[in-house]
Order: C-alpha cells, then sequence, then structure tokens
C-alpha cells in the first residue's frame, strides 16, 4: 500500500513542477512577446565601412647634395 502512496505524490509532485514550468513560460511569453518581436524585427542600422587614405611620401633628394661614389681605377683590382 506504501508503494501505491509513493507513487500518488511522486506523480502529483512532477505534474505541479510540469504544470508550473509550463506557467512561467506561458508568462514570460505573454510578459515580453512585444520585446521578442521588436528583436527578431529590428534591423541594425548599416554603416559605411572605415575608409583609410594612406599616403607614402619619401624625401627628394636635392642633385647638388648628393655624393657620387668616387670610381676606383681599373687597374686596381686587376690581378
Amino acid at each position: 500500500m506504501s508503494g501505491l502512496m509513493f507513487t500518488i505524490v511522486a506523480a502529483t509532485v512532477f505534474f505541479a513542477a510540469f504544470l508550473l514550468a509550463a506557467g512561467v513560460i506561458v508568462g514570460m511569453f505573454a510578459l515580453y512577446h512585444e520585446k521578442m518581436a521588436a528583436a527578431l524585427l529590428f534591423e541594425p542600422i548599416t554603416q559605411q565601412p572605415p575608409v583609410y587614405h594612406l599616403r607614402i611620401s619619401r624625401r627628394r633628394v636635392n642633385p647638388d647634395r648628393r655624393t657620387v661614389p668616387a670610381v676606383a681605377p681599373s687597374g686596381v683590382f686587376a690581378t
């Protein structure tokens, strides 16, 4: 007889927990359905991708300041 009582109590607790969980889920949908719909329909604002402008500058050499290496006489390296 105690086995039957345990089964009835376990089934009642399980059913009550199931009803509580279902009630919480339904309540959450009832409270937040507008926010969920807004989140699903939200389209993010399109933004322009960043554009990077690169400027490469080189120093110009003045012809009068440039030094020309001296040319070695051809006989120095002759053997």
